[in-house]
């Protein structure tokens, strides 16, 4: 095999390094990436050449299956299905449903990936298993993002995980390998070996130059040319890209063979598996048999096995486009025929929605159902594209119209937003009722909150609320709640828009008595007529949270919790929705929930618990292809630096908040500059971020950061401001006297310079509860800080030596660098914390014994970190040789200790 690869030494140096790691007991993925005819599929063929002992799996993206939802992750997985018995039973259901073996609800991707990581991880503990996925831009997307988790999770499995790609903006993030064109000599070599006359060596010069070395030019694009047409390179300058150059060549080489063989390769362009017995049926039924495929097989245009194969995905592309669309039509009636409709409803249905002329209500209605079953296994894009396919085919017009816009919804939770508009534009082109209609406004407003956080979001929410409150009041009020949430996000630049929002939602008839009514209700007052009036009716929207479903309202809740200073409920509720969200495997959720969750943690200065769950909301990210909105990131830096970068940093999403109209991202930004700016002793800079913050009023960053404001205008000797600003919080602590409350009210009145020993010392007591300990310890710096500039050097060390080994224990370098400092001024030498054990241990390996200390198996633990059991106990040998211990149950010990 390795013969044929004509200078491709490197890249066959980085496979073999690849199987070397997968022999050895490691996992690797690696995307080959070059343009069509660059060499990747033969490169691939030399790897499942040289895999041995390994097994090789081995499929191929077929852009025809693209809309089909897990097609190809079901092609890859069937020869391993066998091993899904050791799977938890939620992983084997999502795996079964979603490749169709069974029936039920759409199953969570989280699930089915983990589902796939633990067959690849079982199958290998048997015999090292390389998988090879070609053509991988042609991947459904549902299957794509399934491959990409797995490839990302893998570790100690002993999988290869191997994709050919072309172009760019798929599999990104992975190892890579470009597969260029061929060096000068190779491509010169190459081409001579194909070349069947003496051709001038400046015109062979400008074939490898006018083809880049690539491969398959350089073997195909002489094929058929005469010398007279070779001398003037290909007949001619040509500015055709060159992947169509190449298909035009095979198109010249299929015309010439006869009409019988040409029709061979038509079916098996339009059959998209490969599958030989499903082909010589189709065959057959259109009169022509095995004898008719010689010519093309003679010609190495297709290859005959355990699959039929083309041997470049070009050729595929040359053989469909060769077919007139009566000849299509033709091939798909056959194919549709000999598709088992039992087994393979859906391809049966695509076949026969293809081969259909005119309209069909029948294949129609064959295709809705089609789309319930794409649904059912999470397949979002495939259903778009039968709902599609039966509004086209559909006689009814009204019925056509409902079918888009189901279809745009489709797309719409496919996150295929830049589709949507041209469906709904179509829907609404016929007659749509009131209710579908209302739907098509909906959708429409859903995608700008999907495509623009900011200020672009708000107004099509509101109008679509507006419109649904007399269709679909439950519908109504939920959009009510996005509309006046997103206003909330734009901040500064939608005040306007926040108190359009919440009249109209105010004005809406029919509130309930559940959370979600009484959340809005609370917020609407807020708006409108201020906190102290909202306050009661938050506070009992907050104490209504019951149900598991008022629990996904969680981006909104933990907002209003910080708002009533309640942070302990936030801490609690948080909790609750990351472990509802992990259990149900709700992927939406568990993003918010992390990432929420990390800011709670961060409040309880539990820096590195925050640091894990933000890299588990980033796994969980790359798992569903999503983006999250991580504001806990900047809170974490704002303590932990570095100083250059986190400034860096600030300034890159201050620009990013302006540019989008979102406001709150600007005022988070502000507000951690301010708590920055605090660290680091620059209390003037801390003033003006926090006064910044505190101007637009948003829900609960404008009451937080009185805090930095109070201590910034304190140190920065403007004793007025700290005045103002300690009353600013004392009319809030009035009206919600939570402990917490109480406890920011005595820092404040320290700092203004009232009775400062008693409220130190009632602010470290009252802040110093495990849900708010960060605040905690420093208000225990700046009691020690307070201390020492009373000459009172002894009671300061006392203190300030409490606040440096709790805030250097965490890693918040800017406040310990304080303290630190602090505490020399008052005469002590300071030993710094010596790196232990712990600090040994990586992210994930700290993860992985915390839950282990815990009581968690090592499945569960899998689950959690979206890893394989192999992989955990993997890295549970590294944790106890760094740990020096044997057995988990000297963990505890050890974490405690380390």
């Amino acid at each position: 095999m390795g013969a044929e690869l004509f200078g491709r030494l490197r890249e066959q140096h980085v496979l073999e390094g690849l199987l070397q790691s997968v022999r050895s007991g490691q996992s690797r993925a690696l995307v080959l990436r070059g343009d069509a005819g660059s060499g990747k599929t033969a490169l691939l063929g030399h790897l499942a050449g040289r895999a041995g002992p390994a097994r090789v799996l081995r499929v191929s993206g077929i852009e025809s299956e693209s809309e089909i939802a897990y097609s190809v992750l079901q092609q890859l997985c069937a020869p391993l299905l066998d091993h899904a018995g050791v799977l938890a039973e939620p992983q084997r259901a999502a795996l079964h449903t979603a490749f169709g073996l069974a029936t039920g609800p759409a199953p969570e991707r989280l699930l089915v990936g983990l589902g796939v990581l633990g067959i690849f991880a079982e199958a290998a503990r048997r015999q090292p298993l390389v998988c090879i996925v070609d053509d991988a831009q042609w991947v459904d997307d549902a299957s794509a993002l399934i491959l990409g988790f797995v490839a990302r999770r893998l570790s100690a499995e002993s999988v290869g995980l191997v994709f050919a790609v072309r172009g760019a903006g798929v599999l990104e993030g992975l190892p890579e390998l470009a597969v260029d064109g061929l060096p000068y000599a190779d491509a010169r070599a190459l081409l001579d070996s194909v070349l069947t006359g003496p051709v001038q060596s400046h015109v062979r010069d400008r074939i490898v130059a006018e083809t880049r070395g690539n491969p398959l030019a350089l073997r195909e694009l002489p094929r058929g040319l005469t010398p007279a047409e070779l001398a003037f390179g290909f007949g001619g300058h040509s500015t055709a890209p060159l992947d169509s150059r190449m298909e035009q060549g095979f198109q010249r080489r299929i015309a010439a063979l006869p009409a019988p063989a040409r029709t061979v390769l038509l079916v098996a362009a339009v059959e998209p598996v490969g599958n030989p017995r499903l082909l010589w049926q189709a065959l057959d039924r259109l009169g022509l048999g095995p004898e008719d495929a010689a010519p093309a097989e003679a010609d190495h245009l297709i290859e005959f096995g355990a699959q039929v194969r083309f041997p470049h995905p070009l050729v595929r592309s040359a053989a469909w486009s060769s077919g007139s669309a009566a000849e299509l039509r033709d091939v798909h009636a056959a194919l549709a025929g000999v598709t088992d409709p039992q087994t393979d409803p859906d391809r049966r249905a695509w076949h026969r929605a293809h081969a259909a002329l005119g309209t069909d209500a029948e294949v129609a209605a064959e295709l809705e159902h089609s789309a319930g079953r794409a649904l059912a296994r999470g397949g979002w894009s495939a259903a778009a594209a039968f709902l599609e396919r039966a509004a086209e085919l559909t006689p009814d017009a009204g019925r056509r119209g409902e079918l888009l816009v189901s279809a745009a919804g489709a797309r719409a939770d496919a996150g295929a937003y830049a589709l949507v508009p041209g469906l709904l534009t179509a829907a609404e082109m016929g007659p749509l009722d009131p209710l579908a209609r209302a739907r098509v406004e909906s959708l429409r407003a859903r995608v700008a909150f999907r495509m623009q956080h900011g200020r672009a979001a708000g107004p099509p929410l509101l109008a679509a609320a507006r419109t649904l409150q007399t269709l679909d009041p439950a519908a109504a009020r939920d959009t009510f709640l996005m509309a006046v949430g997103a206003a909330m996000y734009a901040g500064r630049f939608g005040a306007d828009d926040l108190r359009r929002a919440a009249t109209a939602a105010r004005d809406a008839p029919g509130a309930g008595d559940g959370f979600p009514d009484l959340l809005l209700a609370g917020l609407v007052s807020w708006v409108l007529d201020g906190r102290e009036v909202a306050a009661p009716a938050l506070n009992r929207a907050l104490d209504a949270i019951s149900s598991d479903e008022d629990v996904t309202h969680v981006w909104l809740a933990a907002a209003v919790s910080y708002e009533m200073f309640r942070p302990d409920l936030a801490y609690r509720l948080t909790e609750r929705a990351v472990r509802l969200a992990r259990d149900s495997g709700a992927l939406q959720l568990l993003t918010d929930a992390l990432s929420i969750r990390a800011n709670s943690l961060i409040d309880a200065a539990r820096f590195a618990d925050a640091a894990d769950l933000l890299t588990e909301a980033d796994a969980v990210s790359e798992a569903t292809g999503a983006t999250v909105y991580q504001l806990s990131r900047l809170h974490l830096a704002g303590y932990i630096g570095p100083e250059t970068e986190v400034r860096e940093l600030f300034e890159a999403k201050i620009e990013d908040a302006v540019a989008r109209g979102d406001g709150r991202l600007y005022s988070l930004a502000t507000r951690s500059r301010s708590l920055l700016f605090n660290g680091l002793g620059d209390y003037p800079a801390a003033v003006e971020a926090a006064q910044d913050t505190y101007a637009n009023g948003e829900l609960a960053l404008a009451s937080w950061v009185l805090r930095e404001l109070v201590e910034g205008a304190a140190y920065a000797g403007d004793a007025g401001l700290a005045v103002q600003a300690r009353d600013l919080i004392a009319e809030r602590a009035a009206v919600t006297p939570t402990r917490t409350a109480r406890g920011l009210l005595a820092l404040a009145s320290a700092l203004a310079g009232d009775e400062p020993e008693r409220n130190f010392a009632d602010a470290v007591a009252l802040l110093s509860a495990p849900e708010t300990a960060m605040q905690g310890h420093r208000a225990r710096l700046l009691f020690g800080e307070w201390l020492r500039r009373q000459s009172r050097r002894t009671e300061a060390r006392t203190e300030l030596r409490a606040a440096y080994e709790a805030l250097s224990g965490i890693g918040a370098r800017f406040l310990a660098a304080r303290a630190e400092r602090e505490l020399t001024a008052a005469g002590e030498a300071v030993h710094r914390r010596p790196g232990g054990r712990r600090a040994e241990l990586t992210s994930q390996e700290t993860a992985i014994a915390q839950l282990a200390v815990t009581g968690r198996t090592n499945a569960e633990i899998a689950a959690a970190l979206f890893l394989s059991p192999r992989t955990v106990e993997w890295h549970f040998r590294k944790i106890f040789t760094k740990l020096g211990i044997t057995s988990r149950r000297d963990l505890a010990t050890a974490l405690r200790t380390g």
